[in-house]
């Protein structure tokens, strides 16, 4: 298998690894036989038949050798290439000191088995059996020239095809072993990364989830936990912190559990007054970790009662739907009851029907506004031209309106819902209007620069007796008013619509009036 990665820089490195060790040897094998040919000379079976070439095969080897770890550390490209040559010259200059010694048994065939074993393990392709095929044409062409050229006995030919065999079973045995070792490290690169890649997945969503998560030992140390733990517990740890320093209570209640490790939850309340909901799991079925969750009761129910108000939203929608026919046929009755009907007595009970039925309608209006807060299309708003489009038609209804708002100098854009602005505005104002004195300017109406944040605050401010303290708590609630004929919603879906726009209302305590806020996107005109 000569595969294509293996032809270039980007070839993998456990091959490139493999191949420097092989280069290594190479050096090791060279030095040893040029040391063995200068020092010791006649006193080894070295190099009997003819030292000089011996010791000229050895220096060229040497010096080939060392060329090759050079090239190798220095430009790791072309493996297959770079391989090849290796192996070629390991079986030439092999061959050479081999013919030396007096032939295949001088021993230094072994050598030879070694690098056919060695390229077939390094290399894992189909160029292995090339690597056996050369050697064993280079150890027949030794035995020939020995038998022209010098005495050689027949039966060293016999020796010499069966080390030939022996190259050709060492490669195929060295490739197949090759394969499968390349195999196993292939899946086991693969099986890293997806572990790697679960780790961080998981350390993503650990630290990411809105529950906290701890990891505990045996002896009460937190070996991990997430920032929402810390934000429950009310503190900054680190992983190896005593359990007891986060939190006496679940330090108390993680020794109890720990004498009977099954899955167990339990309610905790912490000094600060949070409720948490805390599970404890054993993290294996040898025990020895804990992993306990805490839970923020708070949250949980703040979630219920928002899914709860989400399905009262679409009921109410429904039946003020369902509301709204009625009430216009039981409006247009009363007026033709008041148009026919001159006794005075009947035209006063069809005034307090047409003016129930108008106020129901206000409510049904008000509901329904309720349902759009969803449908927020914000866009770009220049304050000052819009606010003068409101003002204009706020006068229609009120004529006082023009005199009695005091609109501010600043000119900004801001980003919201256009329909949904008008419908805050609309509400905010009225009420200021309604509790306001009746003097020019009673009521203000300015639009600022934010000091700490990105944002534009819009200030609806009024002389009026303000909001008793007792109240403030309870003014965005539905349904809440000090106003006769008020419905208890304008506050509300303001503040509802504001949401929607990803704004926010307040109500400020710098009265003696009453002081809205609003909080908003936007960005100084210039």
């Amino acid at each position: 298998m000569q595969s294509a990665e293996l032809e270039g820089s980007d070839a993998i490195e456990s091959f490139w690894r493999s191949l420097r060790f092989f280069s290594i040897y190479r050096l090791s094998i060279a030095l040893l036989f040029l040391v063995a040919a200068v020092v010791l000379g006649d006193s080894v079976s070295l190099g009997t038949q003819d030292p000089q070439l011996f010791g000229r095969a050895a220096a060229v080897y040497l010096l080939l050798a060392a060329a090759f770890l050079v090239a190798l550390l220095r430009r790791p490209q072309r493996f297959n290439l770079q391989l090849s040559v290796q192996v070629a010259v390991d079986i030439a200059a092999l061959t050479l000191m081999m013919f030396a010694s007096g032939g295949q048994k001088s021993g230094i065939a072994v050598l030879l088995l070694v690098v056919v074993a060695g390229a077939g393990l390094v290399g894992q392709g189909r160029m292995t059996l090339f690597y056996a095929a050369l050697a064993s044409v280079a150890m027949l062409l030794e035995e020939s020239w020995r038998a022209l050229t010098r005495e050689a006995d027949p039966a060293d030919f016999v020796r010499t095809g069966i080390i030939c065999i022996a190259f050709f079973g060492t490669a195929i045995i060295a490739r197949l072993l090759a394969r499968r070792v390349v195999a196993n490290e292939t899946l086991a690169r693969q099986r890293g990364r997806e572990l790697n890649d679960q780790l961080r997945i998981s350390e993503r969503i650990i630290r990411d989830m809105e529950d906290g998560a701890l990891v505990v030992d045996g002896d009460g140390r937190v070996r991990l936990l997430n920032p929402r733990a810390e934000s429950l517990l009310g503190v900054q740890a680190t992983d190896g912190a005593d359990l007891a320093s986060l939190s006496g209570g679940l330090a108390d209640r993680y020794r109890a559990w720990s004498a009977q490790p099954v899955e167990m939850v339990e309610m905790l309340r912490q000094e600060s007054g949070r409720l948490l909901r805390v599970r404890f799991l054993p993290s294996s079925e040898t025990g020895g970790h804990a992993l306990i969750y805490l839970e923020d009761m708070e949250r949980v129910q703040s979630q219920a009662q928002q899914l709860k108000l989400a399905a009262l939203g679409r009921l109410t929608a429904n039946m003020a739907h369902e509301i709204r026919n009625p009430l216009a046929a039981i409006s247009h009755a009363a007026e033709l009851l008041a148009e026919e009907d001159s006794d005075p007595l009947h035209q006063r009970l069809a005034r307090i029907v047409h003016d129930n039925t108008q106020r129901l309608n206000r409510l049904v209006t008000e509901v329904l506004e309720l349902g759009r807060r969803d449908r927020a299309q914000p866009e770009t708003l220049r304050w000052q031209v819009f606010l003068a489009g409101f003002i204009e038609e706020l006068a229609l209804h009120d004529p006082s309106a023009g005199r009695r708002i005091q609109v501010g100098d600043g000119d900004f854009e801001l980003r919201f819902d256009r329909g949904h602005l008008y419908r805050i505005l609309w509400n905010l104002l009225g009420n200021a209007l309604r509790h306001a004195s009746t003097a020019d300017g009673s009521v203000r109406l300015e639009a600022r620069a934010a000091t700490t944040t990105r944002s534009i605050e819009l200030h609806i401010i009024d002389d009026g007796p303000g909001v008793d303290e007792a109240q403030r708590s309870q003014v965005f609630e539905p349904f809440f008013t000090t106003h006769g004929a008020g419905t208890g919603l304008g506050l509300y879906i303001a503040r509802e619509l504001c949401e929607a726009n990803g704004a926010r209302l307040e109500l400020l305590s710098d009265g003696p009036g009453a002081h809205f806020c609003i909080s908003a996107e936007g960005s100084a005109c210039r």
